[in-house]
C-alpha cells in the first residue's frame, strides 16, 4: 500500500511540476540567489482518480490545486530540495481573499507543498505565497496569477 501510494504521489508531483500537459496548467519559479522557489497550479479535475484519492485531494469542477517545492543550489550548481515553510492566500478578481492551508509532502529527498482553493470558471485568482527553507532567516516572497477554466 505504501509503495502504491509514493508511486501515486509521483504521478501527481510530476503531474504538478511539470505543468506542460494542458494549457490550463501552469508552472513558474523565482530565483533568490542560493535558492529557487518553483510553482504549479492545476484544475484537480485533471488528477485521476485514484491520484486524488491515494493523496486526499478533493477531484472536482471549482477545486485547484497549488504546489509549491523549495529548492536549494549546492556548491556543484545543481539543485535539490529542501524542507520549509509555506503559507499564502489566494485572491481573485473581486479581491476575495482566501487563505491557503499547505500540506508537507514528502517522498524520498523530495519535498513539496500543496494546497487545493475555490475558483469559478474563468476568474483570475492571484497567490501571494511566502516559502522560508528550514534554517534560513528571511521568506522567499513569490507572487503570480492564473486563470482556470472548469471541464
Amino acid at each position: 500500500m505504501i509503495a502504491k501510494t509514493f508511486s501515486t504521489l509521483r504521478t501527481l508531483l510530476a503531474i504538478t511540476l511539470i505543468g506542460l500537459f494542458s494549457l490550463q496548467a501552469q508552472a513558474g519559479s523565482k530565483d533568490f540567489g542560493d535558492y529557487k522557489v518553483l510553482w504549479s497550479v492545476l484544475p484537480s479535475t485533471f488528477l485521476a482518480p485514484e491520484v486524488a484519492q491515494a493523496n486526499n485531494l478533493q477531484r472536482s469542477k471549482g477545486i485547484g490545486i497549488v504546489n509549491i517545492a523549495i529548492m536549494e543550489e549546492k556548491d556543484d550548481g545543481s539543485m535539490s530540495p529542501v524542507s520549509g515553510q509555506v503559507e499564502g492566500k489566494v485572491t481573485n478578481d473581486v479581491q476575495q481573499v482566501r487563505f491557503l492551508a499547505f500540506r508537507r509532502i514528502q517522498e524520498g529527498d523530495s519535498v513539496y507543498f500543496i494546497a487545493e482553493y475555490q475558483y469559478s470558471s474563468g476568474e483570475l485568482m492571484t497567490f501571494n505565497i511566502t516559502a522560508r527553507p528550514t534554517g534560513h532567516q528571511q521568506d522567499l516572497a513569490v507572487r503570480f496569477a492564473h486563470t482556470l477554466f472548469s471541464d
